[in-house]
Parts: C-alpha cells; structure tokens; sequence
C-alpha cells in the first residue's frame, strides 16, 4: 500500500517484522485427491534483512471443519528457515498477533535460527486458500461522518458483518472451521507432517492466545513456549478501568519531566476527550476516530509520545493533531484486518452474549473510555443478536487452566494492548514452571523485539536452550515524552502542500507553457 510517511508511522503500530520468502515456489495441491495432512514441500530460500536462508516452502492440506466428517479439505502455506547450525535442537513454531494478520512474514533473531529450525504455518482464513475478507465491513468501518463510535455507525457495522458472513456462507465457507482450535490442529497436523516428536512455540499477542491453549491441549508437544505481549482468555476486550489505569501512569512519568506543559495529563485528556473540537480551520474531526487512532498508537512508547504531543496541542488551542489522526483512520482502519478471520477467532473465544459492550466500552468517567473494544465488540451484537454466527468455544478453553509446560512471559509495563498486569494475576499463577520478564517503560511487541535486541535476543535464545531466564542485557530507557514529527508538525506540512504547494506547481506549469507558447509566437 503507497502511503505518506505520516500514515506510515501510523501503521507501525499494528505491523511486526516483514520478511520476503522467494525461490521456487511448490505446486498446487488438487485438493480433488488429497487426503487430510498431506503436504509437499520444495527447497526454497528465505531472505531476512540481507541475509538469505536455506528453507523449504509448501502447502498442507486440511478439513476446514474437524467436527465435521464431509468437510472440505482447504490448504494452508508452510515454510520452514532451516537451521544455521550442525545439530539444531527442538524446533520453533512461530504464532503471529492479530487476529486478522498473516503467519507467513516472521523475522526470527539470527541466535534462534543457530540452533533451531524455524516453523511458519498459514493461519486460516489470512494465508491459505480460503481467506475471510470482508470488503463490507472495510467500508462501515468509516462510520457515519459524524462519530464514528455512535448508535448509527455501529449499527452498520453489525449490518456489514451480517452480510459478510452471509456471503461467505452462501459461497461454502463453515465459519466454524476458523476458530482457535482450528488452527492448533494445523500447528499439530504440521508438527507430525514434518516429522517433530517436540516443538517449541514463539508466540507474539494474539499467538499467545493460541499457545497457551495448545500447551493445555498437547502438552506432550511442547518443550518450550515463549510469549510476547501475553493475551489470557477473555482479554481480546480492551476494558476502560484498565486504559485509565494505564494513563496514570504515564502521567506519572510526565510529571517527572522538567517543564511540563501540563500538571496533570490524565485531566488534560478527560477533558479534550469530553469536550472533543470539532474541527480544525475547515477539516472536521470525527471523536471516535481521534479516540480510535490515539488507543491504537498508545501500543508503543514512540507512537504513543505522539498521541499526548497531538492532546497537549489541542489543550492549547491547536486541534490539528486531531485532526490529522481522525483523517488518517480511513487510511489505516479498513486495511488493518481480515475482519472475517478476526471476528470468527475473537467472537468464538472470547464474545460475552450478557454484556451491554455499547455502554460498557464508554463510561461517563472514563478518560477515553475503551474506543477499539466499543468500536468492535460494540457491533457484535444487534436485535437479531450476534452478528458473526460462530459457535462459542467450550468454556474449559476460554478461561485460564494449570499448565507444567516450561514458559516465558515477557510484557511491557506500559503495553495498552495487552498489559502486563493480567498476564501477572491471571495466567502466572496457573503455570508451574512458568517465568516473567516484565520490561519497564516498554510497550507492545514491537517494543520488546526492537528497542533493545541484542537483550531480547539473548533473552529468548537463552530461555530455549536452557529453560531458565537471561535478561541481564536489558538496561533501563526513560520514557520520551518528544514527539519529533508529531500530527501538529505533519497537519500543517500536508496542509500547506495540499492548498499551496499544488496551486504554486499549477501556477508553475501554466507558465512555463505560456513561455513555450510565446517562443513559439516569435
């Protein structure tokens, strides 16, 4: 997608690692004469930074609904980053975040890959041969033009789902074949296909999810799991206590700064929250979306430094910020899902039918309530009821259950997406021989995997080789609060080229042909 810089930045906020996987590409598998589990595989070579990899590359063929015995056989990609060293131990399956986002992009630290082959199975629904797109719910995603988190722009947002999964049906779709146990079926069914008697996971947001639950289900299976921005059962909902919570504690590390520019961030953005500008010069400002985009770019300490730049700005009278983010929502918000996958993952595992989500996400004394979870879980249901018909997973996987499995949980203190407090208080105490690293003044993935690699590195290839925890590396980074090139800066620059730079290159090309026209005269 060819976007400005300044969408660009946005996006960092919901995009991990990019790696490019080329070489010849293994054939199709006719799915008229497979039977369940087969898979073909041809060498390939996979490319990481500058460096390319032995690999293999190919398909598995699987039923797209195991409770059902006439189901469809469907495929998924598969490529294993062969190891770099003689004698690798236990492989490394890999689980992306999401839902909604592909399996098949990892960058696995070069200390991984020196000692173990590194797995990537498709997840369904993204990456194989069936893929749950929903270009009605890209479009209601925009909202009314007025408020994007309002009574109206949700309900079209539960008539676009309904229509969506209408239309997947009606061309042969089983929603209930994309759900989590689904998907440890395909990590299992790729494990014995490749011939692993144990496997290690490395697990990222969302792929905590499915780790921790194929960990219950074939502990067997698993040597090790390492989790990164760790997401227990019932934790796709982003809850409004939580948001504020978190916002206390930013205010309490801007509070430390010299000269701050208010004396009490958390009323600062209570009150713009509350009393949102509605516009900027001509540009009107949609509060959802503001909300929306500001929730999403608080993940990571950089963005997030953006966010309190554009809140502070309107403070003093200067909404651009705002505005900016609103109007860049359209941008980033329909793209950033396959919204038929995330919503068959989220809705069976953790959608609650007694919940009012509409007036739960959104408290009158909330700072900015919780806008991503009214914006989804606030559309899941209607009159008719749930919008996405996937059955519930049974109620031992959606909760918490004891595990022996040996496991890392690392999280960022300052993590909006997935704090580190539920990982402590709810899924630490089931596990036996489980471990945290808890990282101060870090947020989500994209934190811990970036901002101090060589440790994370460590930390990771050290907890799979032995079983026990290396963070010496990690040393302690304040939070900055300075935003370079915060939305203000960027408003006004895309501003000023929109409405004076295009007149001047206009201006500049009629007179340049006025000249050609008059030597052409003489």
């Amino acid at each position: 997608m060819n976007t400005p810089t300044w969408i660009l930045i946005l996006a960092t906020t919901i995009t991990l690692f990019l790696a490019a996987c080329s070489g010849k590409k293994s054939t199709e598998i006719n799915l008229g004469e497979a039977l369940a589990g087969d898979l073909q595989l041809e060498s390939c070579t996979v490319k990481i930074g500058k460096e390319k990899h032995a690999a293999d590359c190919g398909l598995l063929a699987l039923p797209e609904n195991r409770a059902d015995e006439k189901s469809r056989l469907i495929t998924l990609p598969i490529t294993r980053i062969k190891a770099t060293g003689d004698n690798p131990a236990e492989p490394i399956f890999y689980l992306e975040g999401g839902p909604g986002m592909s399996n098949m992009h990892a960058k696995p630290p070069a200390k991984l890959l020196e000692n173990h082959d590194f797995i990537m199975v498709g997840y369904r629904g993204v990456d194989g041969s069936v893929k749950l797109d929903c270009p009605e719910v890209a479009q209601a995603i925009k909202g009314d033009g007025v408020d994007v988190l309002s009574e109206t722009s949700l309900a079209g947002m539960s008539t676009a789902m309904r229509q969506c999964a209408s239309r997947l049906q009606a061309d042969g779709v089983d929603l209930n074949g994309y759900t989590i146990q689904e998907v440890i079926g395909d990590m299992e069914a790729a494990r014995s296909a490749l011939g692993y008697e144990q496997i290690n996971l490395f697990s990222f947001s969302y792929g905590t999810r499915v780790a921790q639950l194929y960990a219950n289900q074939y502990p067997e299976r698993i040597h090790r799991s390492a989790m990164v921005g760790v997401n227990p059962p019932g934790r796709f909902v982003w809850e409004p206590d939580m948001v504020d919570a978190q916002f206390e504690y930013y205010a309490q590390l801007y509070a430390q700064r010299e000269n701050p520019e208010t004396t009490d961030l958390t009323q600062m953005m209570f009150d713009i929250s509350h009393n949102m500008p509605k516009r900027w010069l001509f540009f009107k400002i949609d509060p959802g979306k503001a909300k929306s985009v500001s929730f999403a770019m608080l993940f990571h300490r950089s963005t997030a430094a953006m966010v309190f730049d554009a809140w502070l700005a309107a403070e003093n009278g200067d909404p651009s910020g705002l505005a900016l983010m609103s109007f860049a929502y359209d941008f980033i918000m329909p793209n950033m899902s396959i919204y038929g996958e995330f919503f068959s993952k989220g809705v069976s595992a953790d959608y609650d039918p007694n919940r009012d989500y509409y007036s739960d996400m959104e408290p009158q004394d909330s700072i900015i309530g919780a806008p991503m979870s009214k914006l989804i879980w606030g559309s899941a249901t209607d009159a008719e009821g749930v919008t996405w018909p996937t059955t519930l997973m049974p109620e031992d996987y959606r909760q918490v259950q004891p595990s022996d499995v040996e496991t890392l949980l690392v999280s960022g203190n300052i993590d909006f997406s997935t704090p580190a407090e539920f990982a402590t208080e709810e899924l630490l105490p089931a596990l036996s021989n489980g471990k945290q690293v808890i990282l101060s003044e870090m947020g989500h993935v994209n934190d811990v995997m970036t901002l101090q690699p060589e440790a994370t590195e460590r930390l990771l290839s050290h907890f799979f080789a032995t079983g026990e925890v290396d963070d010496s590396l990690y040393t302690y980074e304040p939070m900055n609060f300075e935003a370079k090139m915060g939305f203000p800066f960027l408003a006004k620059i895309l501003f000023g080229f929109t409405f004076l730079g295009v007149p001047l290159i206009i201006f500049g090309i009629w007179r340049f042909i006025n000249k050609i026209k008059s030597k052409g005269k003489k």
